[in-house]
């Protein structure tokens, strides 16, 4: 793409977003040159609509993969060649919400002690601790941990987006005793083979999957699966959702309530307005 991908490039950085992004909105545009043979600036709308036909039909993409082509696309004609004509009427497929695996408390606590490595259980525990993204947890800094407001700063969230997450006593101590006996080099909290790089992402997920292995479950159990589980628990210890969204950086309620669908506690606990007919609480009903 030549010039043109320096120019998407320098877009996307003025835009901030991350480097894996980055890379991805890139492929996605040398896709769609590749697939045409010609230079994404003369294509027409209906080329570029007839690309995302074949992403879907022939290449048989699932609707959350062919939503980021579609984003990528849009931001290539919209921010680097100023042809938001192109893809005005480009709309993305509906994604079907699943309901999320969530692990019960003693599951939890289960796999916490089969892994077996002091800094992998470190990581996992502040996964599920604070409700944190995997990418969250493995770029936390030693600075990052405010034991004095029992706080932990998120500083490269979602978006770029920083927030405030909290810090359990219990999280606190097992990071205080990691800390005294790992000693990490660096300013990460979890530092990689390189002092200046986090740790790897996908190691972490590989001891948490074994880990659930070794305790004989059958759900596929994962890191954000951990995160689902902060938040389910959270909701049926009585945590309004309101907390519980600004706690896992969630931008929309809509995301953050469908917890409320897997929380079987939460459910049975709300009482049916059945209940309430002919009593003073039910006198609210008229």
């Amino acid at each position: 793409m030549g010039k043109l991908k320096e120019r998407m490039e320098a877009c996307l950085r003025l835009r901030n977003f991350r480097p894996s992004t980055q890379a991805v909105y890139l492929r996605c545009a040398r896709e769609l040159a590749k697939h045409y043979m010609r230079p994404p600036e003369t294509l027409s709308e209906e080329e570029v609509r007839s690309f995302v036909l074949y992403l879907q039909d022939e290449r048989q993409m699932k609707p959350s993969t062919l939503r980021v082509y579609i984003a990528a696309l849009k931001f290539l004609y919209t921010q680097t060649l100023s042809r938001p004509e192109v893809v005005i009427h480009l709309r993305g497929p509906k994604v079907p919400r699943k309901v999320p695996v969530v692990l019960s408390g003693s599951e939890v606590e289960a796999i916490f002690d089969a892994v077996k490595s002091v800094e992998y259980r470190a990581v996992l525990m502040t996964t599920y601790g604070a409700g944190l993204r995997i990418g969250e947890a493995c770029r936390l800094r030693v600075q990052d941990i405010d034991s004095k407001r029992m706080l932990i700063h998120i500083r490269e969230g979602k978006g770029g987006d920083s927030r405030y997450a909290m810090l359990s006593p219990r999280l606190l101590s097992v990071l205080r005793a990691y800390y005294l006996e790992m000693r990490p080099a660096g300013s990460y909290l979890f530092p990689g083979r390189r002092s200046d790089q986090p740790i790897c992402q996908k190691t972490v997920r590989d001891v948490l999957i074994r880990a659930a292995e070794r305790c004989g479950m059958d759900k596929r159990v994962t890191p954000h699966v951990l995160r689902h589980s902060f938040a389910t628990h959270l909701l049926e210890s009585g945590t309004d959702i309101r907390t519980i969204q600004v706690l896992l950086g969630h931008k929309s309620i809509e995301s953050t309530q469908l917890y409320a669908q897997v929380s079987t506690r939460h459910i049975s606990r709300t009482r049916s307005p059945l209940d309430l007919l002919n009593t003073k609480e039910g006198e609210a009903l008229g």
